[in-house]
């Protein structure tokens, strides 16, 4: 990796002096005000050729009102200024000649609209989704369905986007979605992953960005592709924020609270906001199954939890502009989180459904901790007036974790006597991560139409996971040999990635490539059973775009890709429910290859269309199998021998009234599995399956508006898993006071109360019934609030150097 860092270092000091040949070019100054003089801060400069009144750049006035255009060719041009509450300014066309450093123009004084602006109401309210080149953007902030909902509820509606019972989260039918907040990953599990999302309010969240197919530039993890998810961020000048208050009932009661604050100038910028959040839910589980034997066994198990989360969000930060061309910035996130779980399962056991010759009367209280601090610095600065750019990223993150449980067991017969005395159990599973990355990332335009991006990576993660089981012997807590362990998992990855843009007329490409170096160590300690692996890797990417006119653009692209095993998957510890269903992880599991291609049309800038082909080998699947000499049922993560997705994604905006506008989203895909010796069967299964979304907003009065969210899933089949459909049903009122600076929310998630999971095997020679039903019906309401300085100016989106590493954390 030394000889990656110099070869990228010289790359960057060749091109600076490269860039010496461009210092010819003409820097434009200005400067901005309103008729009294006065300086106009945040107004957008727009610089158009004279001779076609195409663009060529734009710019944002400083707090002073002056501002800068880098880098113009010698021509004639003109210059448009907008700015709200102001008529806008069109100037006339001026001459840039040859060799010439600098122009400095005459200052621009802006007219104020005056009073006609009260009696004119504008409405700028972003639709539900927006098509992007390389992403589809949901958002979020405006929606009243999502009002008082968690961000895991919210991300459950995203089009493409589906949540199995085992909270899995697949997009377009397809596991291994890398899951990353505001650019950055969350250095989790799945099971993790939803348990932060469940703790964070909607009204934290902006956006979600579905990015199907990423480049070159973004870590190669993530078969499905990427789910970033923004947060608010304010981007106001001055000082400001928002706070938000909410509570919401179904059968249990949940409350939520958050206030976000920002300070910014024209050198720093001071940002963090804090949430709380209290959520009670009840879940109801259902599995009737059969274990093969002589003669068969047949199990009816019901389970009913309560589970109460406490959590506490935030996050801080400061940017420094340490002149305008260099910035620096902290950042530091984290939650801490409580939760305690109440369970009761009864399993009846029989030579029949419906005749009990024995049972198993089962108690579980559980007590989880889990906190997780991450800091990052990161560097960005513009070289010269090219715009050549380097951005440099630093991050630390620790994540520890306890998950404490106490299990009661009764073994009975039919008439409640007992077969044998009462099993307590207790569990402890305390566990430690630390990750450590480093980034560095290189941009230099080549000419108008082109782009090289070059960057390097290098992340080191450290886990540690310990499993104290116990059983109470002769009243004294006894160790149970059986269960207990402690397994440490180091892995190192380092990466090198190239990628070029090249625009033609109506045209463009950008292809790139990504290697990728992989060093890791698995040790259970209590057995000394280590598992080490040494592999590289090479990830191309190909992005085709073609604007055929301003009615019809067209899309073609292909990427390879990598998912490694999560670290509880890998992780080999026996997690016992009761003695007939457990779960249990796999060391020895390998990292499944995507290979991605992705075809998408865009009719008037609003109709989408996608059609989309991806082939995953050994692909790392959660399966269900019998354990015949148990008779029980166990959960873990296999390596399927190949996974194949292949369908078609529609989108329909319509506005039915000035009133109405509805949304639809329809995703029909046919997924197949094959796996030729999977527990010693043959599983081959194949389904052809759609989801359909339809959304409708309606303004009722001004200042008051509705919004429904109806959802329907076919049924599909899943590695061993066969789901039956599902359905939802939401609707929400949002009205805006105190002169549109507050709102008030009213939404009922599931108003039917039909969201439900069914699905029974299809596993080859077994068979069950899965029936699970989550406190889904909740009547929500939430207030918003907004103070502070208006003025909007563009914030500073920034990522991090943690692109997979989060997404893969477990305790």
């Amino acid at each position: 990796m030394r000889i990656i860092y110099l070869t990228l270092l010289s790359l960057i000091c060749l091109n600076v002096a490269n860039a010496q040949v461009n210092d010819k070019k003409t820097t434009i100054n200005g400067h901005l005000t309103d008729e009294q003089q006065k300086p106009l801060e945040y107004a957008t400069v727009g610089l158009f050729k004279a001779s076609d009144s195409s663009l060529v750049k734009t710019a944002f006035t400083t707090p002073d009102g002056k501002f800068q255009i880098l880098a113009i060719n010698a021509g004639s041009y003109y210059i448009k200024v907008n700015m709200m509450g102001y008529q806008p300014y069109l100037g006339k066309s001026f001459t840039v000649a040859e060799n010439l450093p600098i122009l400095n123009m005459d200052a621009i004084a802006l007219k104020q609209v005056g009073n006609t602006l009260k009696t004119v109401n504008v409405t700028a309210v972003k639709p539900l989704l927006e098509r992007k080149a390389d992403k589809l953007v949901m958002n979020v902030e405006n929606s009243s369905t999502a009002v008082g909902s968690t961000a895991f509820e919210v991300l459950q509606k995203a089009p493409g986007v589906t949540v199995d019972q085992n909270e899995n989260i697949t997009m377009q039918g397809k596991q291994g979605v890398l899951i990353m907040l505001d650019g950055k990953p969350t250095y989790m599990s799945n099971a993790d992953v939803a348990n932060l999302l469940k703790n964070m309010q909607s009204s934290e969240v902006e956006s979600i960005e579905l990015i199907t197919n990423p480049s070159s530039k973004y870590d190669a993890a993530g078969n499905a592709g990427i789910i970033n998810i923004k947060t608010k961020r304010n981007k106001n000048a001055g000082a400001n924020g928002s706070f938000n208050i909410g509570a919401g009932y179904g059968k249990n009661f949940r409350m939520n609270t958050g206030l976000n604050l920002n300070y910014r100038n024209k050198h720093i910028n001071v940002f963090g906001n804090y949430n709380y959040g209290n959520v009670k839910r009840e879940n109801f589980l259902s599995i009737d199954r059969i274990a093969n034997g002589t003669p068969n066994v047949y199990f009816s198990q019901k389970t009913t939890n309560l589970r109460s989360n406490n959590s506490n969000n935030f996050k801080a930060g400061i940017d420094y502009y340490i002149d305008k061309n260099n910035i620096i910035g902290f950042l530091v996130t984290g939650y801490l989180n409580n939760t305690k779980e109440n369970g009761d399962a009864n399993t009846n056991m029989g030579k029949h459904f419906g005749q009990t010759d024995s049972l198993l009367v089962s108690d579980s209280k559980e007590k989880s901790k889990y906190n997780n601090f991450a800091y990052n610095v990161n560097y960005k600065s513009v070289l010269d007036t090219v715009g050549q750019e380097i951005s440099v990223d630093l991050d630390y993150s620790n994540y520890t974790g306890n998950n404490s449980t106490y299990y009661t067991n009764r073994y009975l017969y039919a008439d409640q006597s007992f077969i044998r005395p009462i099993n307590y159990i207790r569990n402890s599973t305390p566990a430690d991560i630390k990750i450590k990355a480093f980034k560095a990332d290189y941009a230099l335009p080549l000419g108008k139409t082109a782009k090289l991006e070059a960057g390097v990576k290098s992340s080191w993660v450290k886990t540690d996971n310990n499993l104290i089981a116990e059983e109470l012997k002769n009243n004294d807590w006894q160790n149970d040999a059986r269960r207990s362990n402690r397994f440490v998992y180091d892995e190192n990855v380092n990466a090198v990635y190239a990628s070029i843009n090249k625009e033609f007329k109506g045209f463009s490409v950008q292809a790139g490539l990504r290697m990728e170096q992989t060093n890791s160590k698995g040790n259970l300690i209590t057995t000394n059973n280590v598992v080490e692996r040494s592999y590289w890797d090479f990830f191309p990417t190909v992005y085709l775009q073609k604007t055929i006119n301003k009615d019809n653009q067209l899309g073609l692209s292909y990427g390879r890709r990598i998912d490694r095993p999560s670290y509880d998957a890998l992780n080999p510890f026996i997690y016992y429910l009761d003695e007939y269903a457990y779960n249990k992880g796999n060391p020895f599991l390998n990292p499944q290859y995507t290979h991605n291609i992705e075809l998408n049309y865009t009719f008037k800038q609003k109709y989408l269309l996608t059609a989309h082909y991806s082939r995953v080998n050994d692909a790392i699947t959660q399966v269900l199998l019998p354990d015949e000499e148990k008779k029980a049922l166990y959960q873990t993560n296999a390596n399927l021998a190949k996974n194949v997705v292949y369908g078609v994604n529609l989108y329909v905006p319509v506005k039915i009234a000035k009133w109405w506008n509805m949304n639809n989203t329809l995703n029909t895909f046919h997924i197949i599995f094959k796996s030729p010796n999977l527990g010693g069967k043959n599983l081959e299964n194949r389904k052809t399956a759609l989801q359909y979304r339809m959304q409708n907003n309606f303004i009722i009065v001004d200042g008051l508006t509705a919004e429904t969210m109806a959802n329907y899933e076919s049924p599909v089949d899943y590695g061993t898993l066969s789901l039956k459909s599902r359905y939802s049903f939401d609707i929400g009122f949002s009205k805006s006071l105190m002169q549109k600076k507050a709102s008030l929310r009213l939404a009922v998630s599931d108003l039917f109360n039909i969201s439900e999971t069914n699905l029974k095997s299809a596993y080859p020679g077994l068979s069950y019934d899965l029936y699970q039903k989550n406190e889904s019906r909740v009547v929500r309401l939430s207030f918003n609030y907004r103070f502070g300085k208006n003025e909007i100016k563009p914030a500073r989106r920034r990522t991090t150097g943690t692109e997979d590493e989060q997404g893969r954390m477990k305790n």
